[in-house]
């Protein structure tokens, strides 16, 4: 339960970045905080103690062990893939940004657009 608590407080960290924050740098990094507490919360949800292996093999005895789904684990990857194409985003337009605007700073962006 600790665990939960734990990647709980992780996305909390990250939304308190992209909510307070201006620097858009801080905002990038904030949300990467948030994708990476929910994917390491996905990855618990997958972890079951006391199953058995939905693969037998022949000879082997069957006993409640350690078991790791591996549906979550996919969609973890999945997630990283769309996660990495996001950032990319973010990055490319907060750099496009900065070359127009000199700085990273959301207010004086908003200031500056004309």
């Amino acid at each position: 339960m600790t665990v939960y608590l734990l990647c709980y407080i992780l996305f909390l960290v990250g939304l308190y970045g992209i909510i307070t924050k201006r620097d858009l740098v801080r905002i990038i990094i904030s949300s990467g905080i948030m994708g990476y507490a929910v994917n390491l919360l996905i990855v618990l949800f997958g972890y079951k103690n006391g199953s058995i292996y939905p693969i037998f093999v022949k000879d082997v005895p069957i006993s409640p062990q350690v078991m790791v789904d591996p549906l979550p684990q996919a969609l973890v990857l999945t997630s990283i893939v769309i996660e990495l194409g996001t950032t990319a985003m973010l990055v490319a337009l907060a750099v496009r940004l900065f070359e127009k605007y000199q700085t990273f700073d959301i207010t004086k962006i908003r200031r500056l657009s004309g």
